[in-house]
């Protein structure tokens, strides 16, 4: 088992874009339904594959590029300082006080380390400057336990071996 961390600032207005943040459906819309209806399927199920937006069920990290991955840890420990130093990098510009507080990141540091250790994923959204928005996802992989079909993106089929730490550097 090994995390990786992704992180996604952008606007607002294209984070609210739900269609690309969520799977299209296994099966296309009928032939004779409405060709707008078929044209959003085309386009979702061609985009939410590649598209940098934070999926709605943070497993589906998996399928996007690689390139996305910010950081890989086999350490629970090590996935949450990441997370806690992307915080603190981010922390002057949340929108809301209760955000910026050292005391609320640090509990949610130190709460991430616990939920990876037992095979959960973690995803948290602030509020930056007006209009943008901070996400940032860990997700526990091979296998993850929300989508255990999900193949790990760096091609890691039973997780990492070797010595422990972090297995990519972190961009």
């Amino acid at each position: 088992m090994h995390h990786h961390g992704y992180l996604w600032p952008g606007s607002k207005q294209r984070f609210d874009h739900e269609a690309l943040r969520r799977p299209p459906p296994p099966d296309p819309p009928p032939v004779d339904s409405n060709p707008e209806l078929i044209q959003r399927y085309k386009k979702v199920r061609a985009e939410f594959p590649v598209v940098n937006l934070p999926p709605l069920e943070t497993a589906y990290w998996l399928i996007k590029p690689s390139e996305l991955i910010r950081g890989t840890w086999q350490e629970p420990k090590e996935a949450a300082t990441w997370l806690g130093e992307r915080l603190a990098e981010y922390a002057l510009r949340f929108a809301s006080e209760r955000d910026r507080n050292s005391t609320y990141l640090s509990e949610l540091v130190n709460s991430t380390a616990e939920l990876l250790g037992w095979g959960e994923d973690l995803s948290c959204g602030f509020y930056l400057e007006r209009p943008a928005y901070l996400s940032v996802a860990l997700v526990t992989c091979s296998p993850n336990r929300a989508a255990p079909e999900l193949a790990c993106p760096l091609g890691h089929s039973k997780g990492p071996t070797g010595a422990p730490g972090r297995l990519s550097p972190a961009r």
